[in-house]
């Protein structure tokens, strides 16, 4: 991951902290992997308005499920992976989702949602998992 992109999820994840610590507002911190190319403004239509997303690659995507718990998140997800099966007309992307936990680091945010995806990306038929998924990967 090239550091200026690295930057600005870390900075998007501290920013979701200070917002948190301050006004005990929750977010959910999620990986988008995505194989066809799809631009910001095309995922702008798929996610809520209050939901943030930065582009990492041309195939995935970090959100901040701004104001959202992760049960939320995990609603919110299902329905972005049902938009994007209609869009692509395929069903091959998938979400990975992590805990909220203002103690981790963003390279330890960033590392476990690399992790997770990974993980999510072996199992064709969950397309979206959160830590949990890495309970049984040594």
């Amino acid at each position: 991951m090239e550091d200026r992109i690295f930057n600005r999820l870390a900075i998007e994840i501290d920013r979701a902290y200070y917002t948190f610590k301050r006004y005990m507002a929750p977010s959910t911190f999620a990986f988008l992997y995505i194989e066809k190319e799809l631009t910001p403004t095309q995922l702008g239509e798929f996610v809520r308005i209050s939901d943030k997303f930065l582009e990492v690659d041309k195939n995935h995507y970090f959100i901040n499920f701004v104001f959202t718990e992760q049960d939320g998140a995990f609603k919110a997800s299902q329905n972005l992976i049902l938009n994007l099966d209609i869009f692509f007309q395929d069903s091959v992307s998938c979400i990975a989702i992590d805990t909220f936990d203002a103690s981790k680091s963003p390279r330890i945010v960033i590392n476990r949602l690399h992790q997770i995806l990974k993980e999510t990306k072996k199992n064709p038929y969950s397309r979206i998992e959160d830590e949990d998924v890495l309970n049984g990967v040594v």
